[in-house]
């Protein structure tokens, strides 16, 4: 594992791939990309330090590990483009619904032989993983081998915390650390609308809830407990915090929470049909 390509360099490549430098575990001169837009993959390679290439095919000739990071709807056309050259290399992927097994299905109706297949390992990041507060979820069912493992866990440690998860629980995980920020995100602006409702300017309510939401997060990880025992902590009887409880209880916020995570449960229950 000396060089590492990535397939698309959108967002979230861009935050693994300085990610990954800023934290010495990869060397600039080790992390190479490609991209449609080669223009865009130009000036983020002066803004990052990795090396752009202007094929697919270059990427695959010149690096030992792939990290398929483009659209899932590209995917398939990606690996046909290179699967003859993928023999004895990593194929780490970022990309949504891509497990395990849909590689290797996908591979083998493109005539890669089990001689010839990569080693996979699917991962699915999360944005705060930009700022190095992300989730990583590994699946558990790879091909990697157990140095290769080893390697790769901790260059994604650098990014946040890696949970290991069963193939079958994959798509519960991303939906919970993959969609929940965009749901926190939902939180943290109404909190700020309730500020400026009553007088706080736009800018201080959002650092205001930014920083609630960071702290609480922070404070439950490092006591390890019970959210409901935090939240008891804070509610002091008769007071005024138990009532803004009891009116979140009043309007259904747990619920609204469930039921966020079964509306994209039942997506992709739908979707896989």
């Amino acid at each position: 594992m000396k060089q590492f390509g990535f397939i698309g360099m959108g967002n979230m490549a861009k935050a693994l791939a300085q990610g990954f430098i800023t934290a010495g575990v990869l060397q600039k001169e080790q992390v190479f990309a490609y991209a449609p837009n080669q223009e865009k993959l130009k000036k983020n390679a002066q803004e990052i330090g990795f090396t752009p290439v202007s094929s697919l095919q270059e990427l695959a000739d010149t690096c030992d590990t792939l990290i398929v990071a483009c659209k899932p709807y590209q995917i398939e056309t990606v690996l046909a483009e290179i699967s003859g050259k993928l023999g004895g290399k990593v194929l780490l992927s970022v990309a949504a619904g891509w497990d395990y097994a849909k590689y290797e299905t996908k591979l083998a109706d493109l005539g890669v032989d089990a001689a010839n297949m990569p080693r996979i390992q699917f991962i699915m990041p999360n944005t705060p993983a930009m700022v190095s507060e992300g989730v990583l979820l590994f699946e558990e069912k790879n091909s990697l081998t157990s140095a290769e493992s080893e390697k790769v866990r901790e260059m994604f440690t650098t990014l946040g915390i890696v949970e290991v998860l069963p193939s079958h629980l994959m798509g519960i995980g991303g939906a919970v650390s993959g969609c929940g920020p965009a749901f926190v995100d939902v939180m943290m602006e109404a909190y700020a609308d309730a500020a400026v409702k009553y007088g706080i300017q736009r800018d201080t309510a959002y650092r205001l809830v930014a920083q609630m939401v960071l702290g609480s997060a922070k404070l439950q990880q490092q006591t390890g407990l019970h959210p409901g025992v935090l939240k008891d902590q804070v509610c002091s009887p008769g007071g005024t915090t138990i009532r803004g409880v009891a009116a979140l209880e009043e309007n259904g916020f747990r619920n609204a929470c469930i039921s966020s995570i079964d509306a994209i449960m039942c997506a992709k229950q739908n979707e896989s049909k």
